[in-house]
């Protein structure tokens, strides 16, 4: 898992109020247990028409915020089934974080273990930040984990809150998987032993 340090990037206004995890990724794109490939299908019945084509009138589609980085969202983001596609959609598409007033339990959980940090900030934060987000191509925000903060483009900052062992592991790129390989001189060792105790076995 890549670390997570320092973002900066163009941050898109999602302006929608729960938003679950099949829109966005919808059913159709569950057919893989692949992490990559799945950006084009992000928000795929909101991002194209029928016909397949693009629908200009949302926020991802729009030049400006074609390469978002950062997305801020309305309450309670990721809600419904608990389908790890969606943060895995989300990164494929480039999206590393995502700010909002509260999320979906699971999603939120899935977003720690792939690399995306997802941010509750009060409603009045929210609101400054979706001003921020709504001027396109300005709409650069740094977000600071080790300082745990969001830096505006005009030099306004908003503090967050996180779990300290969370951040732990974003910050040194730590999945499940990698918790384990940290222990790996003890798992060596252990194991050592129970072949020499047990070398009957």
């Amino acid at each position: 898992m890549d670390k997570f340090t320092t973002l900066e990037g163009v941050a898109a206004p999602l302006k929608i109020i729960n938003v679950d995890t099949d829109m966005i990724i919808p059913k159709q794109y569950l057919k893989t247990i692949k992490r990559t490939g799945l950006g084009k299908g992000l928000f795929s019945e909101q991002r194209y028409k029928d016909d397949g084509s693009e629908n200009p009138d949302f926020v991802l589609n729009q030049p400006a915020y074609r390469n978002a980085k950062i997305l801020v969202a309305g309450d309670n983001f990721g809600c419904g089934s608990s389908r790890e596609h969606a943060p895995w959609a989300l990164l494929d598409f480039g999206i590393r974080c995502v700010i909002s007033t509260s999320f979906g339990d699971i999603f939120y959980n899935n977003c720690f273990k792939n690399g995306i940090l997802p941010i509750r900030v009060s409603q009045e934060d929210l609101d400054k930040l979706f001003d921020d987000a709504e001027r396109g191509a300005n709409a650069t925000l740094t977000i600071d984990l080790p300082n745990q903060e969001i830096r505006g483009p005009d030099g306004g900052k908003v503090k967050f809150e996180i779990d300290p062992f969370r951040k732990h592991c974003l910050i040194n790129g730590l999945d499940d998987i990698g918790l384990t390989m940290e222990k790996k001189a003890s798992i060596d060792t252990y194991e050592d032993k129970l072949k020499r105790e047990r070398a009957w076995a």
